[in-house]
């Protein structure tokens, strides 16, 4: 059996990264002038680029040394796909896990989205940012004057809000994991993204039985679904028991 494992933010939560709609969630806390719906587009990147750098550096950036837990390690030869982009279960070791959102770790060229399939992520070097110079820095770390320019410039390797899936993201191997999958389990999301849409639309369509890992989790309109109110930690620890 071919299981297709989907992880959200509550996989991360135990290695110290909040979730994004908790209490201390990224989606909380925005800037002095701007809700995090706002900060996270690429229209904001385009037009006030510091305010941009400075979200994502001091919101994500700073996590970036946190380490997997054990449900990462216990996903690191799972077939995967996660909405992270903490690259934590890259740490962990798997090789073939895609980041269907990307990782922080890493950032592309500044592309036209059409031209996505030319792109190739790279290391983003945030130990160059000198938080005693913390304007200058992030600017020059990612390649930028006033604005970013297209084809010069860098930005996180981070869907946005105002983007689209691309093969950057690797989204058509995305569907085809999915397509593929004898069963689904998703573990420690809410559901409030298109690729779990997808995912579970794709799992109703080919009537292959759904898992739902969350110590809350969402209710689907769809039969052959089972759910576990559990952290993913207590899940594995099951499983393995």
């Amino acid at each position: 059996m071919t299981t297709l494992y989907i992880t959200g933010a509550g996989v991360s939560a135990e290695s110290g990264i909040p979730t994004f709609r908790g209490e201390d969630g990224f989606w909380t806390i925005g800037s002095r002038n701007y809700t995090p719906q706002e900060m996270a587009t690429r229209a904001m990147y385009q037009e006030n680029p510091l305010q941009f750098l400075r979200w994502y550096y001091q919101r994500f950036a700073t996590y970036r040394h946190h380490g997997p837990n054990a449900v990462h390690y216990w996903l690191a030869d799972k077939n995967l796909i996660t909405q992270n982009i903490d690259g934590l279960d890259g740490k962990a070791g798997n090789e073939s896990y895609i980041a269907i959102h990307g990782r922080l770790d890493q950032m592309t060229l500044f592309h036209d989205q059409n031209f996505a399939d030319q792109i190739t992520p790279i290391a983003t070097p945030w130990d160059k940012v000198d938080d005693n110079h913390l304007d200058e820095s992030l600017f020059e770390v990612f390649k930028i004057a006033k604005r970013p320019t297209i084809n010069e410039s860098f930005k996180p390797f981070v869907l946005l809000f105002d983007e689209y899936y691309t093969e950057l993201y690797r989204i058509s191997e995305a569907q085809r994991r999915m397509r593929n999958a004898d069963r689904m389990v998703f573990m420690g999301t809410s559901f409030s993204v298109n690729i779990t849409i997808m995912a579970l639309e794709t799992a109703m369509a080919r009537g292959i039985p759904i898992e739902i890992v969350d110590p809350e989790p969402v209710a689907v309109p769809y039969d052959n679904t089972t759910y576990h109110a559990m952290t993913a930690m207590r899940y594995i620890k099951e499983i393995d028991a």
